[in-house]
């Protein structure tokens, strides 16, 4: 694993597809905080948790000026359908999958000898600085109450 981002950095820019195949890059959230929020792989329980948090939580992610994308390395198709299954329609999913994990070594956030990322919490601020890392054992789902903490305490 490369050196975790650390608070303060600025946040490393990207474009992935998201799960319905449309180009995603850090700079179309300009004005707004953006949470990054690394799953290891689709079509596992925690994941799924992960997401679907996400996504019943959109509206109150809205009031706080911030956008919650999920980032693995699966595939697009793949996110697509799991997307489906778990009832996902307006969060979006990335797909970290080609160059494999890239946006994940970018963040220090790959394992490699398990070829997936880390679960972990990226917050970034308006300017797209680091605000907040947190790193999760694999098994354990992140708490959201931290994260809308952390959002709430940000002035803008």
């Amino acid at each position: 694993m490369g050196k975790l981002i650390q608070q303060g950095e600025k946040g490393k820019s990207f474009l992935l597809k998201d799960n319905r195949d449309k180009d995603v890059q850090l700079s179309d959230f300009e004005g707004k905080k953006v949470l990054l929020s690394f799953h290891p792989l689709a079509w596992t329980s925690v994941c799924a948790k992960q997401m679907k948090a996400l996504e019943n939580n959109k509206k109150k992610f809205d009031r706080l000026n911030t956008v919650a994308l999920g980032l693995s390395i699966d595939t697009v198709p793949s996110k697509n359908a799991w997307a489906k299954t778990l009832g996902i329609q307006n969060t979006r999913l990335l797909s970290d999958f080609w160059p494999h994990g890239k946006i994940a070594k970018a963040y220090g956030l790959f394992r490699a000898a398990n070829g997936f990322s880390e679960r972990a919490n990226v917050i970034l601020d308006e300017k797209h600085r680091v605000i907040f890392v947190k790193v999760y054992p694999i098994a354990q789902l992140p708490d959201l109450k931290e994260i809308f903490k952390v959002l709430s305490s940000i002035k803008e």
